[in-house]
């Protein structure tokens, strides 16, 4: 594979963090964009990476910033909105995603891998983020473009925020756990295996215009999944599996408070399974990490030296 310049949109994230280490492992350079550049600078430890200050949704500022560009990723992507209608679903999703393809064809350049979401559906989504997410997908994929864009499950990996989201609320909340939409289905896939499909795409001419859903090698209930996560924690909580109306009323108050935690919306997702048709696809050559294999690390209790980094990490140091 022959080192690549590649812009990556969306990379101070999550997945962009740890996909940003692994094409700097390869040696190509990386131009990541960011609205904040200063609050990103440990990504400057990457020996090929580059830092620029950019407003995405700045259609002549996008043109620059991909500038010189062979490959586009676009890991843009939120799971809550300011408001409650839909809006800023669609100007994340639909809108930058529709000025991400016209300053790629402004710029000549053909490549473009996106993320996109498992039960993306343009028309029948039950959730903005779901409709928004398969809007998005559709216009990459009718682009015209060598686009490639991937559905995965819930991404679980060191610094989620999803176990670690639930071991903090188990932490916090004593005695008994009241738990929306418990029977929810999930096959959440590690973070390594999801951006060694992306790294392994971008060079892959078999991979034009598909869209591949990932998910790990086993299904789970969100009942189960937290259940899993105290058990690693080491804590016992009474774990109640609210029927649907009170998982509504939940909804309903808690996207009103600080943080948004579970907004309607995302009781809306998970009315649709989050889980995969088949296995890991084969074109990637992939065997998908278990939660099993990974979590324990990062979840069970912290003794000695892991609790001094654990500190040390949470005061910035």
């Amino acid at each position: 594979m022959k080192p690549h310049t590649i812009c990556i949109i969306g990379g101070t994230g999550f997945v962009g963090r740890h996909l940003a280490a692994r094409l700097a492992k390869d040696g190509h350079h990386l131009r990541i964009l960011t609205r904040r550049r200063e609050q990103h600078r440990e990504l400057l430890v990457l020996p090929t990476a580059e830092l620029i200050e950019c407003k995405v949704h700045d259609e002549e500022a996008l043109r620059q910033g991909i500038n010189g560009a062979d490959v586009v990723i676009n890991l843009v992507g939120i799971l809550n909105e300011r408001g409650h209608n839909g809006k800023g679903f669609h100007r994340a999703h639909v809108e930058l995603t529709e000025k991400v393809i016209s300053a790629c064809k402004a710029r000549k350049i053909k490549r473009l891998l996106h993320m996109s979401a498992l039960g993306a559906d343009a028309e029948n989504g039950p959730s903005f983020y779901q409709r928004s997410k398969g809007q998005a997908e559709r216009m990459v994929l009718e682009s015209g473009l060598q686009a490639t864009c991937f559905r995965p499950s819930v991404i679980f990996g060191h610094d989620d925020s999803f176990f670690n989201r639930f071991a903090g609320l188990l932490r916090t909340t004593p005695l008994a756990f009241p738990l929306a939409c418990a029977q929810a289905r999930f096959a959440p896939v590690h973070v390594s295996d999801v951006v060694e499909a992306f790294t392994r795409a971008i060079d892959n001419p078999a991979t034009h215009g598909q869209s591949y859903a990932l998910c790990g090698p086993k299904e789970y209930t969100l009942e189960q999944l937290v259940r899993y996560t105290a058990k690693q924690l080491g804590v016992s909580r009474w774990i109640i599996a609210l029927p649907d109306w009170a998982s509504r009323l939940q909804a309903r108050l808690l996207e009103f408070a600080p943080g948004k935690p579970f907004s309607r919306d995302n009781y809306n997702s998970m009315k649709s399974p989050n889980v995969c048709d088949g296995p890991f696809p084969e074109v990637f050559g992939i065997q998908p990490s278990s939660i099993e294999t990974v979590v324990p690390n990062y979840l069970a209790p912290r003794r000695g030296r892991a609790t001094y980094n654990h500190y040390r990490r949470l005061a910035r140091r």
